[in-house]
């Protein structure tokens, strides 16, 4: 065989190794590319799963949980109103939010407020708002939203109950809604927001679940509003009807604050992790807080005080969740428990003012607490939310070594104090004028589960009318039946 054969043989075989080595290269690269695919199809559909159950879990919060929690605080004969108020509000302000809400608060606009690119839901789908969360649909996200803007009027009842007519509190809510609820949730919250501090803000305010936007702004605007409607015609007997119910309420809204503060990370990660631990340390820290106080204090504990301790800790800990270690949560409850015990019990009686739930001096004082703190202890540890031009993390409070956080916290505690202070008793005057706020005093005095809604939480037999039958049955033994006499009686008029 020639030489030149022989060259020929060789770069024919090295050809068709090369081919079937970029064959096998080609086929590696595909089944690569559909690996990272389905990866990522996992993820997505692991992030989705979570913040769908996140979001019932919030709405759990206000219906039964925060309905549960207030009715059983109120006195009998407002029961049924107490309830109403939280639960006609879920049906409100979905409306709202899918008409105008939703893109108010997280569309593109100024720094205080978005335009109407999201109105009617128009471009809000399964595709993901990379903004936002990257990883569920746009439509997931949005309905998360919704549960937090359904939840924070609701919080306001707390402050006016037993007292208010029914449409004054539906157009209280559709104005406060509108003109603060989604101004601030724009401003912590959508791109480009004064105080955002992911995207763009000027004064970059840590807010992880909305310490600012649902609880300081729905516990200060409830002071307002107790000022302006004026205290309850009889104070003197305030005993909750049933403090069962709101035992219960109270449970339901710790389990639902999983899904508040943990959800807030809009993934299934590591940071809903800490978000749900530190959540939980801080609820039991500010439990066990309010009731050493009062244990001191009165020399006895109750399980009001028990479940009073645990909400505020959940409050002081909405702002930081994402943003600490649990065991600067266990401080931050503690402290949250120790301040709402004393604005409860000293503070809204030196004032005199009637919040009838303690709105104020449980999510008001909780909720600046919890900001202020968060400046402290948040650290990128946790979460690496401020980076340099690299994407190395910076220090994000004053634990890390950035004092400047604690300015931040500062001006968006006092900007949401402003608009939910003067912009509560804007509207408060508008529908007074134009409706009237409050209800008659005999109205008042019989109640406004019938005065308002003609219904009773509780039905007695002295209330019932008819004829019943039933029987005598004798015992001589256990279980052994010796005689039985049937008996006709009648009640009511």
């Amino acid at each position: 065989m020639s030489l030149n054969c022989k060259f020929k043989m060789v770069l024919g075989l090295i050809l068709v190794f090369s081919s079937s080595v970029l064959a096998q290269d080609t086929g590696v690269t595909e089944r690569l590319e559909k690996l990272e695919t389905a990866a990522g199809a996992a993820q997505s559909n692991a992030d989705n799963a979570w913040m769908l159950i996140c979001t019932a879990l919030v709405l759990l919060m206000t219906v039964p949980g925060l309905a549960l929690f207030y009715s059983g605080l109120v006195r009998q004969k407002n029961v049924i109103s107490t309830i109403l108020q939280s639960l006609i509000l879920a049906g409100v302000v979905t409306l709202l939010w899918s008409i105008f809400g939703y893109s108010l608060a997280f569309s593109e606009g100024s720094a205080f407020l978005g335009n109407l690119n999201f109105a009617f839901l128009q471009n809000v789908g399964s595709e993901p708002n990379a903004d936002y969360a990257a990883t569920i649909p746009q439509q997931t996200f949005m309905i998360y939203q919704l549960m937090f803007a359904v939840i924070t009027p609701a919080l306001i009842t707390g402050a006016f109950a037993e007292r208010i007519k029914f449409s004054a509190m539906l157009a209280f809510t559709v104005l406060w809604t509108t003109l603060i609820y989604l101004p601030l949730a724009h401003m912590v919250w959508g791109k480009g927001g004064f105080l955002n501090a992911a995207l763009g803000g000027v004064f970059p305010a840590l807010d992880f679940a909305g310490g600012t936007v649902v609880h300081i702004s729905s516990g200060v605007s409830a002071l307002v509003c107790a000022l302006y409607i004026g205290k309850r015609i009889n104070t003197s007997d305030n005993t909750p009807h049933n403090i069962v119910l709101s035992v219960v309420g109270a449970c339901l809204l710790w389990f639902g604050w999983f899904g508040f503060n943990a959800g807030s990370a809009l993934s299934s990660g590591s940071l809903a992790t800490n978000a749900f631990v530190t959540t939980h340390f801080a609820a039991a820290s500010a439990m066990l807080a309010w009731t050493l106080v009062e244990w001191l204090k009165r020399g006895k504990p109750t399980v009001l005080g028990a479940i009073s301790g645990a909400v505020a800790g959940l409050v002081g800990i909405t702002p930081a969740a994402g943003f600490v270690t649990p065991m600067a949560a266990l401080f931050i409850g503690f402290l949250a428990g120790v301040a709402c015990y004393f604005a409860v019990n000293k503070l809204k009686h030196f004032f005199g003012y009637d919040d009838t739930l303690d709105v104020f001096g449980i999510h008001g004082i909780a909720g600046i607490t919890g900001a202020i703190m968060t400046g402290i202890f948040a650290t990128n540890m946790v979460n690496p939310i401020f980076k340099d031009a690299t994407g190395n993390p910076l220090p994000v409070g004053v634990i890390d070594g950035n004092p400047m956080q604690i300015v931040n916290q500062l001006v968006a505690v006092g900007l949401t104090i402003l608009l939910a202070s003067f912009g509560s008793f804007l509207i408060l005057k508008v529908v007074d004028l134009v409706i009237g706020l409050r209800v008659s005093q005999e109205h008042e005095i019989a109640g406004l589960d019938t005065t308002q809604h003609d219904e009773a939480a509780y039905v007695y037999a002295s209330q019932i009318t008819g004829v019943f039958n039933a029987s005598v049955i004798t015992f001589e033994e256990p279980g052994v039946i010796t005689s039985s006499t049937e008996l006709a009686f009648e009640t009511g008029e």
